[in-house]
């Protein structure tokens, strides 16, 4: 069975970075941690300015509330913003309640979604009746999962059959992504989409490289480096 184009998004790259890479993926994703090791000081300034550089390009912006009043009220001044907008809602609450009537209500609204920091396809199929019909997206935390010392490709595989089975709307994507290698594994998954940090995004260039030639490079980096430091023995 052929896979799906694998899509490529940006994890929390800076801002004045966008317009270099805008037209080599397919989009832009951000929450709370990353504006912060951005330096951001303005949330919603800084979102606008995200949108307005990465546009048309898909931009995922979280909020920053943890009950449903407040992240109803953010959602929805995240989503005027610009069209581009998919609005990141946790899985849950900081308490550990579920975020499903908050979802319902939010798609009922036809607002975008990006429902961040899944860990199993049970929270997936918790919410499945309310973004089911929505053109929404669902981030499996792989990187996370695999941290944890569970397998994130069957996770994320098992998430993508059951989807299908449904005839889901929904778009899968892989998060939290570790090393360069994680592409690979979005595209054996058949993922939608795959976010990455621009370091990791960069490494591609090695998929190119021989076995020897990467070893022999880093023997000489490591004698290089023995070298300027004057070690002695």
């Amino acid at each position: 069975m052929k896979k799906r184009k694998l899509n490529i998004y940006l994890d929390g790259i800076p801002l004045k970075d966008i317009k270099n890479y805008k037209n080599k993926v397919d989009g832009f994703t951000f929450n709370p941690s990353l504006f912060k090791n951005l330096g951001v000081k303005n949330y919603l300034d800084f979102t606008k300015k995200v949108a307005k550089a990465a546009y048309p390009k898909s931009v995922s912006i979280e909020v920053i509330g943890d009950d449903e009043k407040t992240i109803f009220y953010q959602a929805k001044k995240l989503a005027k913003i610009s069209k581009n907008i998919f609005v990141k809602i946790p899985i849950t609450y900081t308490n550990g309640k579920s975020t499903y009537n908050l979802i319902k209500k939010l798609d009922e609204e036809k607002i975008k979604l990006n429902i961040t920091a899944i860990f199993t396809l049970n929270q997936v199929k918790k919410i499945f009746p309310v973004v089911k019909n929505g053109k929404h997206i669902l981030s499996i935390f792989a990187g996370r999962i695999f941290d944890i010392g569970i397998d994130a490709e069957k996770v994320f595989i098992n998430t993508r059959k059951f989807l299908k089975s449904k005839k889901s709307n929904c778009k899968l994507l892989w998060a939290s992504s570790r090393m360069v290698f994680d592409i690979i594994f979005a595209k054996r998954s058949d993922a939608d989409i795959i976010t990455i940090p621009l370091p990791i995004y960069k490494k591609q260039r090695f998929f190119k490289m021989k076995s020897e030639k990467y070893s022999l490079e880093t023997v000489r980096m490591f004698y290089k480096d023995a070298v300027k430091a004057k070690f002695k023995i």
